[in-house]
């Protein structure tokens, strides 16, 4: 099993849910944080006093998968998010020992 974590625009959001829905991704964390990656700092102007910009509004995406479909997931990531420009995001991917459903006590692929 595989553990993705995905940064993503904000506006991306909405559309990925929809996409990973479709393809019976069942379940998913999401957050709201602040990322720095390739994008400028930018100037910005608040009541008449300069500020520097360098963290923007990102959303992080974290869900489990079986390993088989980490590509298909991948894809459909890539297909709904990717602009081209900086700022797009990133997927980060790691191993995953175990999984126990609380509820149950359900382990591995049982508790997906």
């Amino acid at each position: 099993m595989k553990k993705l974590e995905v940064i993503i625009r904000p506006n991306k959001l909405e559309e990925l849910k929809a996409a990973l829905t479709d393809l019976k991704v069942r379940g998913m964390t999401i957050y709201e944080v602040m990322g720095k990656g390739l994008q400028r700092e930018q100037k910005q102007y608040h009541r008449g006093h300069e500020h520097l910009v360098d963290l923007y509004p990102k959303v992080k995406v974290e869900l489990i998968c079986r390993d088989h479909w980490v590509e298909r997931i991948i894809e459909v990531i890539l297909r709904v998010c990717q602009t081209g420009q900086a700022g797009d995001g990133k997927i980060f991917i790691y191993p995953l020992e175990e999984i126990v459903r609380i509820s149950t006590g359900e382990r591995g692929d049982d508790a997906l």
